[in-house]
């Protein structure tokens, strides 16, 4: 009956907390496959049966690396369980010093003396719609010899694949889009990381904090990058409400705002930079 299924999904939603959401979304598509799959079963539909068996089985799937990439237990996200499974019984460590702020004419000069860059997007970068901005810079710099990449973490988004479609659709080459694990090595020889709304999935504490929340999660290393320059709204934490260490290191600035206005006022400087 209909109060029956509501009362079933609010209990198996409610406890979640909102960094997991979206691995919700992918247990209750799967779950919608495997009762289409049922359904087909008892229907004797081959039809039915087959499709509820694709979709119930890619959700799964998404499940699965969702919960690899934040070194979560599907069994602790559906409980709503708390921490990693990494996560030490200690204080998390406190956060000293101050953050840096930078202009924008301050990321202009960082850009174009840079040998190499990487751009690290996040959910900031969908919510702003700041990919076409930021992949007419990539296509400025590169034309410049610049060695452009983006880095795109598993659960970038609210879903996998999301930074990738978004990108391609603004008509980012996909040779320079790479996966966390394809690029980590390489922060050490980059000049300079931009990091576009994104804030758990580049939080250094997830490597040094063995009693963070987040302890052992992947995570892009772009603290290691010569210079590293953040772009959000503010110093707030992400969906994990973790504060992130990495805006408060040395070789770290700031450039708060807007994603899409500041990616377009960087464009701009670009430009000028160039006579453009």
């Amino acid at each position: 009956s209909p109060p029956v299924r509501v009362l079933l999904g609010y209990t198996l939603t409610a406890a979640i907390g909102g960094a997991d959401m979206p691995v919700v979304i992918t247990v209750l598509n799967s779950y919608s496959g495997w009762a289409l799959c049922a359904e087909g079963f008892m229907l004797n539909n081959s039809l039915m049966t087959i499709v509820g068996s694709l979709i119930g089985s890619s959700g799964a799937i998404l499940s699965y690396i969702m919960c690899k990439a934040m070194n979560r237990s599907l069994p602790s996200v559906i409980m709503g369980g708390f921490g990693t499974s990494s996560t030490g019984g200690g204080e998390a460590m406190a956060i000293e010093g101050t953050h840096t702020e930078v202009m924008t004419d301050g990321v202009v000069d960082a850009l174009v003396n840079a040998k190499n860059v990487v751009v690290v997007p996040g959910y900031g970068l969908c919510a702003a719609r700041a990919q076409y901005p930021v992949a007419a810079i990539a296509d400025l710099l590169t034309s410049k010899g610049i060695n452009f990449r983006f880095g795109i973490h598993p659960v970038a988004g609210r879903m996998p694949g999301q930074l990738n479609v978004l990108l391609a659709e603004a008509g980012v080459p996909y040779d320079i889009v790479l996966e966390m694990d394809e690029l980590n090595d390489d922060f050490p020889d980059t000049d300079v990381v931009l990091v576009i709304g994104a804030n758990d999935t580049v939080n250094s504490a997830a490597e040094d904090d063995p009693n963070s929340i987040i302890a052992g999660m992947p995570v892009l290393r772009v603290w290691k990058a010569e210079q590293t320059i953040v772009m959000k709204r503010s110093l707030g934490v992400g969906y994990a409400a973790v504060d992130n260490p990495v805006f408060f290191k040395p070789n770290t600035s700031m450039y708060l705002g807007d994603a899409k206005k500041q990616c377009e006022a960087l464009l701009e400087g670009l430009r000028r930079h160039y006579g453009e």
